[in-house]
């Protein structure tokens, strides 16, 4: 992405300055104060705002100073600059006009074509709205602002079949969710009897247009409530504007009309149905006791459970093993908090116990999200999801909860006591046997993510987590990884366009990017440069793992990759060393006198090159690390195990 200096004709400019009714306040005592402040980057945007991925807060240096953003879209993606600014001069050739808001809330000068907005708050700038709220008349003066929003994202199948009869609340089954045309688009469904099948539509559709010949009059709910189409007895559309809200339906008067097919006269087929009734309820009874002495008998030959059983291998109360979605049962899990272990830009992660029917503790861990922070819970919890995610080298995923009480959402997984990597490294020194269990089970667990086949063979959509690092994997007790922390992940399936990958913004640690992505110059075409990105901040946590290997003779203190760097580098800072100078952590000497270190720090080389063309796959290094392990040439130097730092 080009400085905004050089941003074309086409490009769409947004000012958010965050100014609160605390402003007053500041500037009479004098207070400086802190705001993010990073040159233009790319920002992730989901449904109702965007996030700017700036690492770098500073202390504004004159009292008078606001917290500031410039946002605008090129060629389809989003980019963001923030910084410290005086509202009394232009920024942008736009003088700010609000500064009582509460929140920044991106709108819109007809003439400019440029958004606006006011608010302040501790580094506000962090987080841009999208079309949450309006503005007062008496505000507006000289600017006609409206408010601006994404496109919506809706279910998007067209015509298909479905089994939804006779029931009050549906879910479509349309796997595809699309990006709608514009922004004024929003969520439909239509449901319909053909043929005596009943048959349904998922779409994106302008509400000032005509949908099956009538104008939807409910685009602004947030729920797709079916209402019937005028003149037909067993027709009904429904819109919503909501993320994916057309995915469930939701009748009048409780149920959906099955009438009898064509041809059939529905009064017989009504006195049949009454007849075989009571056949039917014999045989739900008869196969009912069958099934509950089988479960008995099972039962009781069961021996009984081990004592101190790993938490990771114990089924949750309530909770299908083979269901990764939401905990829909009527009373929430007792689950008790113990202890904030960990806290995030979006969540804070707690230690937590969860009481079993035989009065039994597990230990879980629980992320909590709070409630305006829903898209970033749920793009997790789709990942989490699959089915097909599960592996020994993925963190147990248990449920979800929306805990409506205290306006939460909950992801349940299981606990890790050892921490994450970055926490174990810097308070062990580890042996060579460690360093191929840590590093060959974390190169298995991206290998998996990016693999498009289960290790039994069976299909799976690819993943790629674009935030890899020491932080986001955990140590298990048996000293292997496992990957965590999918917020940022994207599933390339093969309804995943250019657009939509564009869209998703450069994400990710600073620290940890390839060159291609601090450069905003991946190839959207080919969803293998995602994969390549992966493997090259891997290759960097490979790195942290091996500098604290005692096999090498030298071992020193823990830093983490470009350590040497300011603590938490911006992309800016990161672009001069990576892709500039072509620098990368370094490969003591010492390295060398372990004939298996040696073999892996030229892997890891290999895995960092600038070319990601050139870089192995992770099956690629899953397979270089069982090649060193049973080399018959490895020799150990005699250390074997890990020691506190």
């Amino acid at each position: 992405m080009e400085r905004l200096g050089s941003v074309g004709c086409g490009s769409v400019l947004l000012v958010c300055v965050m100014m609160s009714g605390a402003s007053a306040l500041l500037l009479s005592t004098n207070q400086h104060i802190q705001c993010k402040s990073c040159d233009p980057q790319p920002a992730f945007c989901r449904s109702n705002q965007c996030v700017s991925n700036c690492s770098v807060s500073i202390v504004c240096p004159n009292p008078q100073d606001v917290c500031a953003a410039v946002w605008w879209r090129d060629a389809g993606m989003v980019t963001v600059e923030t910084m410290c600014h005086d509202p009394t001069e232009e920024l942008r050739g736009v003088m700010l006009q609000d500064y009582s808001g509460s929140e920044c809330v991106l709108r819109i000068r007809d003439s400019l074509r440029v958004r606006v907005c006011a608010c302040t708050g501790h580094e506000c700038n962090e987080r841009l709205l999208l079309n949450t709220h309006t503005v007062e008349e008496n505000k507006i003066d000289t600017l006609q602002h409206k408010p601006f929003k994404l496109p919506q994202l809706c279910k998007f199948c067209d015509i298909e079949s479905t089994m939804c009869n006779g029931t009050g609340v549906c879910e479509s089954s349309c796997k595809v969710t699309s990006i709608c045309e514009n922004p004024e688009q929003v969520c439909v469904s239509s449901w319909r009897r053909s043929n005596g099948s009943a048959i349904m539509e998922t779409v994106c559709h302008d509400p000032a247009l005509a949908f099956r010949g009538q104008f939807l009059q409910d685009s602004d709910s947030t729920r797709c409530e079916m209402r019937r189409v005028k003149g037909t007895e067993d027709e009904f559309v429904c819109s919503c504007n909501e993320e994916e809200c057309n995915n469930r339906l939701i009748f009048p008067d409780g149920a959906v009309p099955v009438p009898a097919g064509p041809g059939e006269p529905a009064l017989p087929a009504l006195l049949l149905l009454v007849s075989l009734v009571p056949s039917v309820i014999a045989l739900v009874l008869l196969v009912s006791l069958l099934y509950f002495y089988c479960v008995c008998r099972q039962a009781n030959l069961k021996a009984p459970a081990t004592k101190g059983s790993d938490s990771e291998t114990r089924a949750i109360i309530m909770i299908d093993d083979d269901d990764n979605s939401l905990n829909h049962n009527l009373e929430l899990l007792p689950i008790q908090l113990d202890s904030s272990v960990g806290k995030g830009r979006f969540a804070e992660v707690f230690r937590a116990k969860l009481k079993h029917a035989s009065q039994s503790f597990q230990t879980v861990a629980v992320k909590i999200f709070p409630y305006d922070e829903y898209v970033s819970w749920k793009t997790e919890w789709d990942i989490y999801s699959d089915a097909e995610l599960r592996h020994e080298n993925v963190l147990q995923f248990l449920t979800a909860e929306d805990r409506k009480a205290s306006r939460e959402y909950w992801l349940i997984t299981a606990y890790q006591e050892r921490g994450n990597l970055q926490e174990f490294l810097s308070q062990h020194v580890i042996g060579w046997d460690e360093l191929c269990r840590l590093g060959g089970s974390l190169a298995r667990g991206v290998a998996h993510l990016h693999s498009d086949r289960t290790p039994c063979g069976r299909a799976k959509v690819a993943i790629v987590h674009r935030d890899l690092k020491s932080a986001n994997v955990l140590v298990k007790a048996d000293l292997t990884c496992c990957l965590c922390d999918f917020g940022l992940s994207l599933r390339l399936d093969n309804y995943t366009s250019p657009e939509e990958l564009a869209n998703s913004g450069q994400v990710g640690t600073a620290r940890y990017m390839a060159p291609e992505v601090l450069e905003s110059r991946m190839d959207l075409e080919n969803i293998e440069s995602f994969k390549q990105a992966d493997v090259y901040s891997m290759a960097l946590v490979l790195w942290e793992i091996v500098s604290r290997c005692s096999a090498t003779g030298d071992v020193r203190e823990y830093e983490p990759p470009f350590g040497k760097l300011k603590e938490h580098p911006c992309v800016e800072s990161m672009k001069d060393d990576v892709i500039r100078d072509r620098l990368r952590p370094e490969i003591p000497v010492s390295w060398s006198n372990h004939t298996g270190v040696h073999l892996l720090s030229s892997t890891i080389e290999e895995c960092w090159d600038h070319d990601p063309e050139a870089r192995l796959t992770a099956q690629c290094v899953v397979e270089r690390f069982s090649d060193i392990i049973s080399s018959d040439i490895i020799t150990s130097t005699g250390d074997s195990g890990s020691d506190d730092k």
